[in-house]
């Protein structure tokens, strides 16, 4: 993986893992069009990068994402509608390349994260809040809507609790996220960072391939409905991994008792 210095980010490499933290703490980690495009390009580089098989996505500072940036909404202000839907098509491009990126991605949430920035989260796979940490989606005391970001935080948090908090736009703590959905673990802030490297080491103990099938498997099965179709697509896929390098080596490793090649 090429370095690359970034404006908005950092990108460090431990190993198989790739940590993408974002580095605006000055103002809560707010994207701008910078931030959009600088994740949509490190996130394919990790996509891309053979030699890294898990991705976390962290942040600076006391907040973990504060959804847009101030002056980056003044100038949205002054858009026309086609200027608009150029900008929010960069947006949709980088939750759409952290959704559908072939490594699995924990996001670490240190700290506050509001609207679109439930976007960034809700993008991920594996979601760790700090237990004080809250949420909110914020846009409709804006006059706006978390339009690009809902395809994803409702899938994450489910259409109930989406329909009440788009509506009301009311905090909501890392325990509601937990009890919903959105939130996989809450952690205390000691224990945060060592909760995040258990997932991790669990992550990097799978066959990488396996994994990225799974996560394939999951958006393509995920609410639909069980007919003909999807069970003859089921049995095609597991058919496929199992003659594939990693599903031969798995099995054998296992029968064999041993490590499979992937953890040598």
């Amino acid at each position: 993986m090429t370095n690359i210095t970034y404006q908005t980010l950092e990108l460090h490499r431990e190993d198989a893992l790739a940590t993408i933290t974002l580095n605006r703490p000055g103002v809560r980690n707010a994207f701008n069009e910078t931030m959009i495009a600088e994740l949509t390009q490190a996130f394919h580089g990790v996509g891309a990068d053979p030699s890294i098989r898990a991705v976390v996505l962290a942040a600076n500072g006391i907040a973990f994402c504060a959804g847009a940036d101030l002056n980056w909404m003044k100038k949205m202000a002054a858009y026309t509608h086609a200027e608009n839907l150029a900008d929010a098509a960069q947006l949709a491009e980088m939750l759409h390349t952290i959704y559908t990126c072939p490594k699995p991605v924990v996001a670490k949430v240190q700290g506050d994260c509001y609207a679109g920035g439930m976007g960034l989260v809700a993008a991920c796979d594996i979601v760790v809040a700090l237990d004080s940490a809250n949420f909110c989606l914020s846009e409709v005391r804006l006059g706006l809507i978390p339009a690009t970001i809902s395809p994803y935080v409702i899938k994450a948090m489910g259409e109930s609790a989406a329909r009440r908090y788009f509506l009301t736009a009311e905090r909501f703590t890392a325990a509601d996220g937990h009890r919903f959905g959105l939130v996989h673990e809450v952690a205390a802030r000691d224990t945060l960072t060592l909760k995040v490297a258990e997932l991790v080491k669990a992550l990097l103990g799978n066959s990488p391939a396996a994994v990225a099938q799974a996560k394939i498997l999951v958006r393509e099965v995920g609410g639909k409905e069980i007919d003909e179709r999807l069970i003859a697509a089921t049995v095609e896929g597991i058919a496929g991994i199992r003659a594939s390098a990693e599903g031969r080596e798995g099995v054998r490793a296992f029968l064999d008792k041993r490590k499979p090649s992937w953890l040598m």
